[in-house]
């Protein structure tokens, strides 16, 4: 499956990005995050469901970290390598 999410939150700043690519890698998921011009981040993440959850899951648990808000939708899968950080919106 994969996610396309935006997260809100204190999510810009705190090395999200770098974090959310270290992590996806680390699980084996594809995908993406970019920071948007109003302050949230945007992510797409794919892999088993559980996968992606656990991704958001350490994400929250990071100390600088606090995602408030998290819009999703499940879009088509794309396949590929790798988990990168994109440039700013």
């Amino acid at each position: 499956m994969r996610k396309h999410m935006i997260l809100s939150g204190r999510v810009q700043g705190v090395g999200f990005r770098w974090r959310a690519s270290q992590i996806g890698e680390m699980l084996g998921l594809t995908g993406w995050v970019r920071n948007l011009w109003d302050g949230s981040v945007e992510m797409e993440a794919e892999g088993p469901e559980e996968t992606i959850d656990q991704l958001l899951q350490m994400l929250q648990n990071d100390r600088y970290i606090d995602i408030t808000g998290i819009r999703a939708k499940t879009v088509p899968e794309e396949g590929g390598y790798g988990f990168e950080i994109r440039e700013d919106e």
